[in-house]
Order: C-alpha cells, then sequence, then structure tokens
C-alpha cells in the first residue's frame, strides 16, 4: 500500500487507530477454545467488528511464534484474511528484526513478499546494511525502532553522546540511508514530550505510536506534539482494545474502547483542521 492510500483512510475514516493482534492464547474467552484455530477466530471476529474504526493493523509475530509452526499458519491466516477481507488496511508486521545484509534480505522477502505484509518494524542497531534489503522494496515501509516506550529505552536510546542521545543519532543516520524515503518510525507515547524535538529531525515521515491505553500514553500529548501536515501518526492500542473483556461479550467491550478512541481522534483531526 503506498502512504497516499494511508492518508485518505485517516481522512475518510478521521482515525489514525491501529490495532494491535498481541493475541494470546491465555487471554481470549475461553469459549473461543473450543475452535479449530482459536486465535484466528478471535482476530477475525475483531477485524469483522472494528474494521471501520481502525486505519491500520500490527500483528506482533512472537505471539504467534511462540505456537511453533501452529502459531505460524494462524498469523498467515490472519494476513490473508486482512488483505483478502479488507485491502485497506495497513498492515505492519511487528517482528523488530535487523541482521546482516543477506539475512536481512530474506526477512524482507518473508514479510514483503511471501506474507504480503505493507511494512514491518526493524531494529537500528547494526546499521545501513542490516536496514537498506528492506529499504529497496517499493510501496513498502521499513519502520525503524527510534524511542520506544518500555523502561529499558533509558539504557541506550536516551543515553548522550557529546551532543545528543542515541536515538537522536539514529534518526538523523537513517535519513542517509539508500530509499530513506521508504522509513516510518516507532517512538512510545509514553516518551511524547520528546515528540516535537523528534518531528525537527523527520518532519515528513510517518510514526508509528504504541503505548496509548494499558501503558498510559496520552493521545492528546501524542497528536499535539507529533502530528505533521499530513497527520503522519498511527497510534496503535492493543491490550485495552482486544481484551477489553473475556467473556462472550468481549466484541461488544472491544468496540466500545476503540469507539472512545476514534471518537477522540475525530476530535482532533476536526480542531486540526
Amino acid at each position: 500500500m503506498n502512504l497516499e492510500n494511508l492518508e485518505n483512510q485517516i481522512k475518510f475514516k478521521k482515525s489514525f487507530l491501529c490495532l494491535g493482534l498481541d493475541s494470546d492464547i491465555s487471554k481470549i474467552p475461553n469459549h473461543l477454545l473450543k475452535e479449530k484455530d482459536p486465535i484466528f477466530s478471535f482476530n477475525k471476529q475483531l477485524l469483522d467488528s472494528l474494521n471501520e474504526l481502525i486505519v491500520a493493523v500490527k500483528i506482533n509475530t512472537a505471539f504467534y511464534e511462540a505456537n511453533g509452526s501452529k502459531g505460524w499458519i494462524t498469523l498467515e491466516k490472519t494476513i490473508n484474511y486482512i488483505n483478502q477481507n479488507y485491502p485497506s488496511l495497513y498492515t505492519i508486521a511487528d517482528a523488530k528484526r535487523g541482521d546482516i545484509g543477506n539475512t536481512s534480505d530474506k526477512y524482507a522477502q518473508a514479510f514483503f513478499k511471501t506474507l504480503e505484509f505493507d511494512s514491518i518494524t526493524v531494529s537500528p542497531y547494526m546499521g545501513s546494511d542490516s536496514i537498506e534489503p528492506f529499504l529497496k522494496y517499493k510501496n513498502k515501509q521499513t519502520i525503524l525502532l527510534g524511542l520506544t516506550s518500555n523502561k529499558g529505552a533509558e539504557d541506550f536510546q536516551l543515553f548522550p553522546n557529546l551532543e545528543n542521545s542515541l536515538f537522536e543519532r539514529v534518526l538523523h543516520k537513517s535519513k542517509q540511508w539508500k530509499n530513506s524515503h521508504n522509513l516510518m518510525y516507532v517512538v512510545g507515547a509514553t516518551k511524547s514530550d520528546y515528540l516535537k524535538d523528534i518531528r525537527k529531525i523527520v518532519p515528513n515521515n510517518f510514526l508509528l505510536i504504541p503505548g496509548v491505553g494499558a501503558q498510559g500514553g496520552s493521545l492528546k500529548e501524542t497528536f499535539e506534539n507529533g502530528a505533521n501536515n499530513k497527520v503522519g501518526l498511527l497510534v496503535n492500542s492493543s491490550r485495552s482494545i482486544i481484551y477489553a473483556s473475556n467473556d462472550e461479550n468481549y466484541l461488544i467491550e472491544a468496540f466500545k474502547v476503540a469507539s472512545i478512541l476514534q471518537k477522540e481522534m475525530e476530535n482532533l483531526l476536526a480542531s486540526y483542521d
């Protein structure tokens, strides 16, 4: 998917909400456990219920890889279902890959060509030759870990050098890589104080913002500090939506939570105009 289509969906749906499918069989409603593929049934029903409120879906591959080949089949079924039934939804493989060039080339092939995701999260710390194999794909985006929402981000990302923090150096350096126009960046909502400075470095790129909801990030602060002239934000919410209830009413409760977020986004977008 090209980014113009994503921008149009944000305008049409009045939403920049990304649904995170961190689907854990130990947390899904018990009545789904009788299904042949409980996680796929869980994902499918959420997508069918929430697709009008969201513009993107982020699939955290760890929750599928943990179940071996069975989990990988569920992952394939989920991305295929999205691509076949909701092709306007922007898809993110939250895989956090990154390795030497020929290995990254295979990761890119796996997620962009075989699974047909629109984008993938990657770790930048092996440098340009580990990221550029992803960047060569037309109409595919590579989402670089910039400043994450977890507490451990302080260990390295916020570590200062002579002039700025390490994450700022990563952002500056990444702009020099071949096909850097295909980059997006992860910036945690719990780090919204940094967003204005981040926007000075990468004013035109999309930012993927986790940490709103269960991690306590502020949607309003994220928007006010991080939006650019094309909005340029995907705000992800996972646990607060998909685990809003573990009873048979889970779709109703998930819809309520997602609707509240979407309505707040609609209001922010209206004020932005």
